[in-house]
C-alpha cells in the first residue's frame, strides 16, 4: 500500500512527467495506490489525464475524484489498484479556499472487503479539524460499512504527529509507522525532508507489518513529497465451517 502526493507530476526539476511518477510507484511495488494532487485535463500540465496515464502504465484500474473542477480542468485524488475494486463514495470536505475532498473505494483483498479512504486535507488548522471530523463522521469512516470492515485512511493530512488532527485520528486508527514499530521518517519536502505529514492509518483488524518512506535520486526528484509505503495484514473471511464453529462456541 502506498500514499503519494505527486504535485501534479511536476518534479523538483520543474519537469511534468507522469511516466516518471509511474516508475516511482512501480519501484515501490504496492498493490493499492493513493495519489493526491493529480491533474486531469489542466492547461498548466499540458492537458494530460494524469490519473489514467499513470494507471495505464501500471496496468491498474483508477478511481478519481476531482476536488477542484473548473470547466474541463480537474484536480484531485485517486486510488489505483489491479485488485477487484468498486467506488463507494467520492465527495467534498468542508473547505476554506482551495476545495478539498476524499475518495472511498472498497478493495477485495483475498476475499476480504478492505475499505480504503484517500484524502488531502487543507492548509489551515481549523479547516483540517473540520475536515477530519467529517471524515470520522457517518458519511465516511463512521458509516456502518466502515465500522464493520477493515479500513485504511491515508493521504496527505498536512498534519504532524503533534497536531490535534493526528491525535484525533489515532483514537480510532493506528499509524502504520508506530504499529509496525519502524522508525518514522519525514515525507516533505522531498529534497530535504523535515515534516511527517503523509500518513497511513489502519483499523478494524488490519495489522501493520512494516512501513517505509521511499527515497532515492529518482524519487526525490519526481515530486515535492516522498511516497510512504506500508505492508499490512488484512483479516481473512471465515470459511462457512469456521463461522458455524465460532457461532456454536458462542452458544
Amino acid at each position: 500500500m502506498l500514499t503519494y502526493n505527486v504535485h501534479s507530476c511536476r518534479g523538483t526539476d520543474g519537469k511534468v512527467d507522469p511516466a516518471r511518477i509511474a516508475r516511482v510507484i512501480a519501484h515501490c511495488g504496492a498493490d493499492i495506490i493513493a495519489l493526491q494532487e493529480v491533474d486531469v485535463g489542466r492547461a498548466r500540465t499540458h492537458g494530460i489525464d494524469q490519473a489514467h496515464v499513470i494507471a495505464s502504465q501500471l496496468r491498474m484500474e483508477v478511481h478519481f475524484h476531482p476536488a477542484l473542477h473548473l470547466a474541463d480542468e480537474k484536480y484531485g485524488d485517486a486510488i489505483l489498484t489491479a485488485l477487484p475494486s468498486r467506488l463507494i463514495k467520492a465527495g467534498p470536505l468542508p473547505s476554506v479556499g482551495e476545495p478539498r475532498g476524499a475518495i472511498w473505494v472498497s478493495v477485495d483483498v483475498g476475499g476480504t472487503e478492505l475499505q480504503v479512504v484517500n484524502t488531502h486535507l487543507g492548509l489551515r488548522r481549523r479547516e483540517r479539524m473540520n475536515q477530519i471530523v467529517a471524515l470520522l463522521g457517518p458519511g465516511w469512516l463512521g458509516n456502518p460499512m466502515c465500522r464493520s470492515s477493515p479500513f485504511v485512511l491515508l493521504g496527505d493530512f498536512n498534519a504532524r504527529p503533534s497536531s490535534v488532527v493526528y491525535r484525533t485520528i489515532t483514537r480510532l486508527a493506528a499509524d502504520v509507522h508506530l504499529g509496525a514499530k519502524s522508525r518514522p521518517r519525514a515525507t516533505f519536502p522531498s529534497r530535504y525532508p523535515l515534516f511527517r505529514i503523509d500518513h497511513i492509518f489502519v483499523g478494524n483488524g488490519v495489522v501493520p507489518i512494516e512501513a517505509e518512506v521511499q527515497s532515492d535520486g529518482l524519487i526525490r526528484t519526481a515530486s515535492d513529497h516522498l511516497p510512504l509505503t506500508a505492508r499490512i495484514s488484512v483479516p481473512t473471511p471465515l470459511s462457512p465451517e469456521a463461522a458455524i464453529g465460532r457461532q456454536a462456541a458462542r452458544l
